[in-house]
């Protein structure tokens, strides 16, 4: 409908284009000038104002048919390329989680040396010292024990009272210490070792003299030497009409082991003073098993037998077999102090 009216329009416009160019022909009247210069003005509008309506019109036409025209669809996104087969993914095996262990029980720390002093000081002791029956032969082994300065525990000498020994063995008393030293003749023997070493599985640390070795090696002690791993090596004599004192020197053979130098330093016992004639002791030796040390002997090369001072079970049993009044008093008395402070602070290792 619009496009018809603008051809409409430019046939009417050629048309008047046409009387123009007439009207301008040579020969035409001069007196109508002026009006036809107003007619030419009129005319010249008009055409611009239709050319301006034609150009409207012909945008109209272009933007309706534009409009009109079908859309395309929007291009299909490419066919996406066949995948292959998803890769196989690699099996995730966990780390074995970590299981603390269970907690063992620890031991109790060592006691330090302060603390150690003062469970010394405070131990419960059992003293028989069979030598009280001689009233010419003084009691070193109760001086020793007095000069430990016990206090704060039990200490309790039975002297030569057999009777009264077994009795306290087998009392309630818990002992830490069990001094035996039998050295009149007559001995601790039979019944008595099997309460000792009783004790001594209790841990219960024990310092013994025993001259006469040799008469009950085989009998209710071999228990406890078979535990310790010491054995009887020989008899040892001495001749009452003909002997050497240098004969019966003793030597260390360990002489840094602390039970010569703590809490006293002990030289070796090389200048005896004999008392006991005829018997002097038994000499010892290593025997299987057991963690047993000779410690002091006849020979100081001689470390496997010829001995006379032994320890053993951890350091809490120490046997001595010579007679201590055979051995100056200014050397046996620090002795049997040094041998009961190391199987005492040995116990005190062991048991709280």
């Amino acid at each position: 409908m619009q496009k018809q009216m603008a051809v409409k329009r430019w046939a009417a416009l050629l048309i008047i284009l046409a009387v123009m160019l007439a009207c301008n022909m040579p020969g035409s009247s001069t007196g109508g000038g002026t009006d036809l210069e107003a007619t030419r003005g009129a005319l010249q509008l008009e055409s611009t104002k239709m050319a301006l309506e034609f150009e409207q019109t012909a945008l109209s036409v272009q933007i309706t048919q534009a409009a009109n025209q079908p859309t395309e669809p929007p291009p299909a996104p490419p066919a996406a390329a066949p995948t292959s087969a998803p890769a196989e993914q690699a099996t995730y095996t966990p780390y074995p989680t970590y299981t603390a262990p269970p907690e063992q029980p620890t031991e109790p720390p060592a006691p330090t040396a302060v603390d150690m002093k003062a469970k010394i000081k405070a131990a419960n002791v059992l003293v028989f010292e069979d030598i009280k029956g001689y009233p010419a032969l003084l009691p070193y082994v109760s001086r020793a024990v007095d000069n430990m300065g016990f206090s704060g525990g039990k200490v309790m000498n039975v002297g030569d009272a057999v009777g009264n020994f077994m009795q306290a063995l087998n009392s309630p008393v818990k002992w830490d210490l069990i001094v035996v030293s039998a050295e009149a003749r007559q001995g601790v023997r039979g019944e008595f070792w099997d309460v000792l070493t009783d004790q001594v599985n209790n841990d219960v640390a024990l310092v013994a003299e025993v001259w006469y070795l040799d008469q009950i090696a085989n009998g209710r002690i071999s228990s406890l030497l078979g535990k310790c791993g010491v054995d009887l090596f020989r008899d040892w004599a001495r001749d009452p009409n003909k002997y050497n004192d240098l004969d019966y020197s003793l030597y260390w053979l360990d002489p840094q082991h602390e039970l010569f130098s703590s809490p006293n330093v002990v030289a070796p016992l090389y200048t005896p003073n004999i008392y006991w004639m005829g018997d002097a002791g038994d000499l010892m030796k290593i025997g299987p098993g057991g963690d047993a040390k000779l410690l002091a002997g006849l020979h100081p090369k001689e470390k496997s037998t010829h001995g006379v001072i032994a320890t053993c079970l951890g350091g809490r049993v120490v046997f001595q077999t010579f007679s201590t009044h055979d051995y100056r008093q200014s050397q046996v008395v620090p002795l049997w102090e040094n041998y009961m402070t190391y199987a005492l602070t040995n116990h005190f290792k062991v048991v709280p």
